[in-house]
């Protein structure tokens, strides 16, 4: 680009205000025009906006970090009740916190440093840490209990049969992610499902079970094959993103949109950090896409974006 077409594409910083009947529509509108990840947020959002108004469009939602300890159970929940998310992929972990939830079991808020209490003194209480959140050790016991009775239709069943199936035990009453997914026939992908406490617990109590990764795997790519147009929102990076992004790389169709809120560096090369731009170098992503990478704590940028999505489906 010469120097006269760059300076061109400049336009003056909108020093916005708030006042008190700014709405979130209005204010992701304003962030549009300041700078930083406060714009890449609004850009976020107007991706993510188009994806939902593309009725040929494949939302590919990815999900690492612990967000159900944190209190995101219930906006995870309303991206899938609101027809915002076709395909959920998502870590062990956050299926067990889901499971603890759905069963009447919270997480709790506290300070880690509260009252000089360390993590030594935690252990002997029987109480789990994940930074400042909180977990009682009874509650593993209580997932167990539930687990040790359900009646597993097929040992040789793939990970995302089994998570709907479990989806089906469970309370309609709640605001389990397992529970809208089998409701709402959404598939979730647990690539690394064994890498969580609710897979040790069916270990041990269905030593014949032999649930089938491959038969996801060819799922997941089955289904970015057959996307006329494929989006893909990325919370935090790690095995849901690949899972996601090496279906795409092997497709027609790369991905048209792409989002990605993560708080990881792209120096050391860890695929949580790496930018979207890269993925377009391994045909993950489409050379003309619609793409936006924030850099915040997912717990913040999360609800904003559900919010204004919410607000303009109206």
């Amino acid at each position: 680009m010469s120097k006269k077409n760059f300076k061109e594409t400049l336009k003056k910083v909108d020093q916005f205000k708030i006042d008190e009947d700014t709405n979130i529509v209005e204010l992701i509108k304003s962030l549009k025009n300041t700078g930083f990840n406060a714009k890449r947020l609004a850009l976020a959002c107007e991706i993510y906006k188009e994806m939902i108004i593309d009725e040929e469009c494949i939302k590919f939602f990815g999900l690492a970090g612990a967000l159900v300890p944190v209190g995101l159970q219930r906006i995870i929940y309303d991206f899938i009740a609101e027809g915002f998310i076709d395909v959920l992929v998502t870590t062990g972990a956050n299926l067990t916190h889901d499971l603890a939830e759905a069963l009447g079991y919270h997480h709790l808020q506290g300070s880690i440093d509260i009252n000089g209490i360390n993590d030594e003194v935690l252990h002997s209480e029987e109480i789990n840490r994940i930074y400042d959140v909180f977990m009682p050790n009874k509650v593993y016991e209580r997932i167990e209990d539930f687990i040790s009775k359900i009646k597993i239709p097929d040992n040789q069943m793939s990970v995302s049969s089994f998570l709907s199936y479990l989806g089906s035990q469970l309370p309609k009453t709640s605001y389990s992610i397992l529970r809208i997914c089998y409701d709402k026939e959404i598939p979730i992908f647990c690539p690394a499902f064994t890498d969580s406490g609710l897979a040790m617990q069916l270990g041990f109590h269905y030593q014949n079970l032999n649930l089938n990764h491959f038969k996801d795997m060819l799922k997941m790519v089955n289904i970015a094959w057959d996307a006329k147009t494929a989006g893909v929102c990325i919370l935090g990076g790690g095995v849901p993103k690949n899972f996601i992004m090496q279906s795409l790389q092997f497709c027609p169709n790369s991905a048209t949109y792409a989002i990605q809120i993560t708080m990881d560096r792209p120096e050391p090369g860890g695929l949580s950090g790496a930018s979207l731009r890269e993925a377009i170098s391994w045909g993950k992503i489409s050379e003309k896409a619609k793409y936006s990478t924030i850099i915040s704590d997912v717990t913040i940028a999360l609800p904003l974006l559900f919010w204004y999505l919410k607000k303009i489906k109206k």
